[in-house]
């Protein structure tokens, strides 16, 4: 997504995100032709567009005689159980703005003569380590010449570099130059979140009011909208994204939504243009594995699994005939095949109307979509496919590598 841009080059203040709209897919029957959506669609505003692509997932597969061990990962702590107390929102609210930064940008403008001009806009990060990377929404910095990056104390830094972004998702990863002691943020478990859970989103709101904090709750999970920005020209796709009531506001992409023992759960997205508290989070473990090969080689890219594939609800495996109610379908509509051609998934041998219903063990569907579930892994890691084929469960491995874009 593009930023908004000021309208005159002496404006003093960054401008915020400008909104697009964005209707949501229920999409029960959205890859079938000869079925109605039913679903009422909600015009949104989106901070951020994810460039995920309707449904595509990478990675290379191996079967499961393979030798190489499987990479378990350690589940670590989990605060989604918890809630907030009355006076627990603002001892978490202080402690989390610690590891939350506002992101200026610089950008290249033309004016409706063609003239050029400078720019600037203004999102939200997540101090990810204590020496420099930073989380944020990759439309936050997309197009920028300039990148700074301001601490809740005011601290400001200007060597700030773009090391990496997700090619299938809305990410971006920054690294601040010659940093040792930044407040790093805890990086919860979003696998296993719940409607009704409480949270705050934290964020840089309206691009000028920094560290701004509201309440709500997490109103749902495993949300699928189509994105098009104010031309109506460009059309993405968001999908597996949090919903919540807590208020995301213009400025506040790329900011955290925080469970109540103070874990990132999400980044905050989305929001809703003609709905009040309808906003939007990616969740936050669909990031680890990118962050971990940063952290580790400075460099990274996004693990990929080579299908097309629609999430399997009640009402997808009702019209399809499934034998499961959850999991990724690999299904394609058009006449191409839902395994292309010549990427890790078709050496692996997985076939059309296979259903892959667990990740090690972990199900498709109540825990993240198979794309989300794939990011938290690292390229080089193994897992486990356990996949539905012909009404019987098989275990496939598979080990993973890099996206290449096409």
């Amino acid at each position: 997504m593009k930023k908004e841009e000021t309208s005159k080059k002496t404006s003093k203040k960054p401008a915020s995100k400008a909104p697009k709209a964005i209707t949501t897919v229920e999409e029960p029957n959205s890859h079938n032709n000869n079925n109605n959506n039913n679903n009422p669609a909600i015009i949104l505003s989106i901070i951020a567009l994810i460039l995920g692509g309707a449904g595509l997932v990478m990675g290379w597969m191996g079967y499961e005689k393979s030798s190489t061990p499987i990479t378990f990962l350690s589940s670590g702590t989990d605060g989604n159980s918890a809630n907030f107390t009355e006076s627990s929102i603002a001892d978490v609210a202080e402690k989390v703005s610690k590891s939350v930064v506002s992101i200026v940008t610089s950008v290249k403008a033309t004016n409706i003569f063609g003239q050029s001009y400078n720019s600037s806009a203004a999102g939200t990060g997540i101090i990810a380590t204590q020496d420099g990377y930073i989380l944020t929404n990759k439309h936050v910095v997309d197009g920028s010449t300039n990148i700074t990056v301001i601490l809740d104390d005011g601290t400001s830094y200007d060597k700030v570099k773009l090391v990496a972004t997700d090619p299938l998702n809305d990410v971006a990863f920054l690294k601040i130059d010659e940093v040792s002691n930044l407040a790093a943020a805890t990086l919860g478990n979003s696998k296993t979140i719940s409607a009704g859970q409480q949270v705050i989103a934290i964020g840089n709101a309206l691009g000028q009011y920094q560290n701004t904090v509201t309440s709500g709750i997490v109103s749902g999970t495993g949300r699928s909208v189509t994105a098009t920005d104010s031309t109506g020209l460009t059309v993405e796709t968001l999908s597996d994204m949090i919903q919540t009531d807590a208020a995301i506001n213009s400025g506040n992409s790329g900011g955290p939504l925080v469970n109540a023992t103070g874990e990132v759960i999400g980044i905050n997205t989305a929001t809703s243009s003609t709905a009040e508290n309808v906003g939007f989070a990616i969740p936050i473990s669909s990031v680890k594995g990118m962050l971990s090969q940063l952290i580790a080689n400075g460099e990274a890219k996004r693990a990929y699994v080579g299908v097309y594939s629609i999430e399997v609800t009640p009402e997808v495996a009702k019209s399809y005939n499934l034998p499961v109610n959850s999991g990724a379908y690999l299904y394609s509509s058009s006449n191409y095949s839902a395994i292309i051609n010549n990427t890790p998934a078709s050496k692996a041998g997985l076939k059309d109307k296979d259903i892959i219903i667990a990740i090690n063990g972990v199900k498709i569907g109540a825990a993240g979509s198979l794309s989300s579930l794939v990011g938290e892994y690292k390229v080089g890691d193994t897992i486990q496919l356990t996949v539905v084929r012909e009404g019987k469960e098989i275990a496939i491995n598979v080990t993973l590598e890099g996206y290449e874009s096409r």
